[in-house]
């Protein structure tokens, strides 16, 4: 795995400060990794402690400037606290990354009242706190970059027996281009990223191996470039919305999903 660049190289994120929800598993990690690597001081946010932990460490054993804060997206109490603790270490807010997600199935007929909120509560109004909580830092500094994680499955198409997940990624990519309009004149870039089918351990544990091996496969041929995505392919995409090669870049939503057949 590559250091943390030496104080005399330069990063993409030298002397940045960015918070990263979700960020102790899958494709919250490869952002942070990514972002420190890039010279980034990184805050992780995650209700996994021990994932949080761990994370954390590798981080700090590359040389990397890292702090782990336990946080439920969804309880403004907690993303308050991110943020504070975030300002409290590092002095400042310039980069949040939007990625705390979760999944529960079920058909429409079917689905409780329970799988319901809980999906809208995580994926979207956890989106809304976060930036709401960061974004106030970020306006008084008239700077920061915010990257909300969205899904192919919010551009339209959906799929089946997800339709809280799917909603919840809809109003992700709404209120990316709400938060660029209100947030845009104050010199703040608020972009989303659209993965397709992407190799992440979340995705194993909603299905059997079967049936993530059927999944692989269907996925794989509806896409141009013939394969399943990375973690680390979001986490370039998130680097370039992160750094200010990005600067002219704002209320977007960006597909990352090998040319999917069905939406181009």
């Amino acid at each position: 795995m590559t250091e943390i660049k030496g104080e005399h190289d330069m990063g993409k994120l030298d002397q940045k400060v960015a918070i990263v929800t979700g960020g102790s598993t899958g494709i919250g990690r490869n952002i942070a990794m990514e972002f420190a690597k890039e010279g980034a001081k990184v805050v992780i946010g995650s209700r996994n402690v021990p994932n949080l932990e761990k994370a954390v460490e590798e981080i700090k054993a590359l040389g990397g400037h890292c702090v782990g804060v336990p946080t439920d997206v969804s309880v403004a109490e907690q993303v308050r606290n991110l943020a504070q603790q975030t300002v409290n270490n590092f002095g400042r807010i310039d980069i949040l990354v939007n990625n705390a997600g979760i999944c529960h199935s079920a058909t429409l007929l079917e689905m409780s009242e329970e799988y319901w909120d809980e999906v809208l509560d995580v994926n979207l109004k956890g989106v809304f706190l976060c930036t709401q909580a960061a974004a106030r830092y970020m306006v008084k500094q008239k700077y920061g970059k915010i990257i909300n994680i969205s899904s192919n499955s919010g551009r339209g198409g959906g799929l089946d027996d997800y339709a809280n997940y799917c909603v919840s990624k809809a109003g992700v990519i709404q209120l990316t281009k709400s938060s660029a309009f209100e947030l845009g004149p104050y010199g703040i870039n608020v972009n989303a990223i659209a993965p397709g089918a992407i190799m992440t351990d979340m995705d194993k544990r909603y299905m059997t191996p079967e049936q993530y091996k059927q999944y692989k496969e269907g996925r794989k041929a509806m896409a141009v470039l013939g394969r399943i995505g990375s973690t680390q392919d979001i986490a370039n995409l998130a680097l370039f919305l992160a750094s200010d090669d990005s600067s002219f870049i704002c209320g977007e939503t960006i597909a990352i999903d090998g040319g999917r057949y069905d939406r181009m």
